[in-house]
């Protein structure tokens, strides 16, 4: 116990005085040599083999070979490599001036940058996966979210066979018969359809046997007596403004989904693949090609007027054909510029009474599609690519373009049963995929994160 100190004062002597000398041999650089390039490594990468490379060689054999395996022993490696930062910082401190002048002559060389950016762009677009971590909660979850894709799926099964099976009657709406050979019950029909307050005078039209050729002779002054006694001027003037729209069109105006694609089938499925894909640019082209028809009563119903209580109902914001104050034009512009699928949504929960599922559909499809668009602008803020952001608008402006001059062009050639199946898997089928593309853009952020 008394040779402690002692010992312990040599040890701080030889501390002191002779600096102790290592027994090792000297590290050489050849011990950090890349075995495809044979130089030292630069951002060396080690794959799940445990072979390290030069990053820009993987690229450069991946980039050769397109194929996701080792160069040295073909071992296929598991999600996409990363760069060993232990086995970097520790090179880049023992050979300083080697990796300087290796890095110079790297950023000199295009075929080695496209094909670094060519691989990074491959890591990005695929998930990488963790091959030991997390195994028991990744199918536990993805037990729970395979059982919610099924159940959407049967749910969009369903309404597709219903709407499928009543496609026949789409010649019976009113929209494609003339008002004139309107029977009593198709003018109670067209009148219901109007909101819930025409209900009060069913019985009324009922009673007095109105047909089509009847009712295109009534006027507001009749309406107001007996035996319609239409008190509310309101009311009156609803009933007045649709029945001028049903003269000058000989039909019923389409007033909801089924009666729009009715009329307007390519119409139809043009805008929801154009709201779907690109909201800003569908918007714009009913602002500029159709505006009375359907740009007003769309921005009147998303954006009403607070003051304005004498349109509480969907059917009235249809026929509302005033043009928007600037308070609507300035919460309209503030969403079609950030939240373009709120409006979207905002319309489709308008129509929950008309459409209910129909409607929980678009909503739901419309928050999916708004997660996505996050994720695509904060892949772009991520990677420093904001430049690139009036490319990348311009390039989807002329995609955007060529697939509408394309659809018009060749519509009259399309089947009506292909037009069908595309609304419908637009319609239906659409979000089911979104929340699985939501799901993987989450499982990669995640991944990015750990």
């Amino acid at each position: 116990m008394e040779e402690c100190p002692q010992n312990d004062l040599d040890a701080a002597s030889l501390e002191k005085n002779e600096p102790l000398e290592s027994t090792s041999p000297q590290i050489s650089i050849n011990e950090f040599s890349c075995h495809c390039c044979y130089d030292i490594l630069v951002n060396p990468t080690t794959l799940n083999c445990g072979h390290s490379f030069c990053r820009h060689c993987l690229a450069l054999w991946w980039a050769s070979s397109k194929k996701t395996e080792c160069p040295e022993c073909r071992e296929k490696w598991e999600g996409f490599p990363k760069v060993n930062i232990l086995l970097r910082d520790a090179v880049e401190k023992l050979f300083p001036d080697a990796i300087r002048m290796r890095f110079e002559d790297i950023q000199q060389n295009n075929d080695i940058v496209q094909s670094l950016a060519a691989f990074q762009k491959f890591g990005n677009d695929h998930t990488p996966s963790a091959p030991h971590t997390g195994r028991g909660n990744q199918h536990r979850g993805g037990g729970f979210y395979s059982g919610v894709l099924t159940a959407l799926t049967g749910v969009a099964v369903v309404l597709l066979v219903y709407h499928w099976s009543s496609r026949e009657s789409e010649r019976h709406l009113l929209v494609h018969k003339a008002v004139a050979r309107w029977t009593a019950e198709e003018v109670v029909l067209w009148l219901e359809q109007l909101g819930p307050w025409a209900s009060l005078y069913r019985d009324r039209f009922l009673s007095e046997r109105v047909n089509g050729r009847l009712l295109l002779t009534l006027t507001e002054e009749e309406f107001s007596k007996a035996p319609y006694t239409i008190e509310s001027s309101s009311h009156r003037r609803a009933i007045l403004m649709e029945l001028e729209r049903v003269k000058a069109l000989g039909v019923k105006p389409p007033q909801n989904l089924w009666e729009y694609k009715a009329v307007n089938p390519g119409r139809s499925l043009f805008l929801l693949y154009a709201l779907k894909s690109s909201p800003r640019l569908g918007l714009l082209y009913l602002y500029l090609f159709d505006y009375t028809d359907t740009f007003l009563p769309f921005i009147h119903t998303i954006c009403p007027l607070q003051e304005d209580g004498s349109g509480d109902d969907i059917i009235s914001k249809l026929l509302d054909l005033r043009e928007p104050t600037w308070k609507q034009w300035r919460e309209f512009l503030i969403k079609y510029s950030f939240l373009p699928y709120q409006l979207i949504a905002e319309f489709a929960w308008d129509w929950l009474e008309v459409h209910y599922w129909t409607s929980r559909f678009l909503i739901v499809n419309a928050m999916l599609l708004s997660v996505l668009e996050l994720f695509s602008f904060w892949r772009i803020w991520s990677r420093s690519e904001l430049k690139t952001v009036p490319q990348r608008m311009w390039s989807h402006f002329w995609k955007v373009s060529t697939q509408g001059l394309f659809v018009a062009m060749f519509w009259p050639l399309i089947p009506q049963f292909v037009c069908n199946c595309l609304f419908y898997w637009a319609l239906y089928f659409n979000p089911i995929i979104n929340i699985d593309l939501v799901v993987k853009e989450v499982r990669r952020l995640e991944t990015q994160v750990l």
